[in-house]
């Protein structure tokens, strides 16, 4: 049986859409999965990058996508009332359901089918409370013991070369994106092509050309 890592932010809703997926994705497969919380905006900000939510046109097709790909797929998905948002609460929520930095799959689905289902305030605090009500958390939320065990799966994932989420780990492997999931399968079910030679070679192509960050205008 393999062991997979599934990195996630609620914020992100390719991590909500792999979450839903998954079961069906690797249906027949002996595996087993660790549901570990990541701050997105911490990948974001050690790789110096931007979210989706934060290039204008980007934000509007990621919408566009995501919306698609549930309709597709049969999710009944919708946008919550405001995005991006504040997602600590919920990680935090989720950490403090688990231990050792681990959140369960009933917890995780819940939360983000509190995000991402009935297209509401994410972060309402009359919201929060009710989710924290029916979740019962073993920790206090805002305790430092949850904080700091965010932190810590923020700070191995990228240590480990984690940089988005849905990331899914297994074995030595990294898995991106949503549209991953039939790659990571493959993997599973021991196809050819990753002892080829390929996955190796990929990570050893120079890069041509180094861009420095655009100055602000002044």
């Amino acid at each position: 049986m393999k062991q997979i890592t599934f990195y996630l932010d609620f914020i992100s809703p390719y991590a909500c859409l792999a979450f839903e997926k998954l079961p069906e994705a690797l249906q027949g497969l002996s595996y087993a999965v660790d549901y570990r919380p990541v701050l997105f905006a911490g990948l974001l900000k050690h790789h110096g990058q931007l979210g989706p939510a934060e290039i204008a046109p980007k934000r509007d097709w990621t919408y566009r996508q995501v919306l698609w790909h549930a309709h597709r797929i049969g999710i009944p998905m919708q946008m919550p009332s405001a995005h991006p948002f504040n997602p600590l609460p919920l990680l935090r929520l989720a950490l403090a359901c688990g231990e050792h930095g681990l959140a369960n799959r009933y917890v995780c689905e819940t939360i983000f089918r509190h995000v991402w289902r009935g297209g509401a305030d994410a972060g309402d605090a009359m919201r929060l409370e009710s989710l924290k009500q029916l979740l019962v958390p073993k920790r206090d939320p805002a305790s430092e013991a949850v904080k700091g065990e965010l932190k810590g799966n923020t700070e191995a994932a990228i240590a480990r070369g984690v940089f988005g989420v849905p990331t899914y780990e297994v074995d030595d492997k990294l898995f991106w994106g949503f549209d991953a999931l039939a790659m990571l399968r493959a993997y599973l079910e021991g196809d050819a092509w990753f002892a080829g030679g390929d996955w190796e070679k990929a990570g050893e192509v120079g890069a041509g050309i180094v861009r420095t960050p655009a100055k602000p205008a002044t």
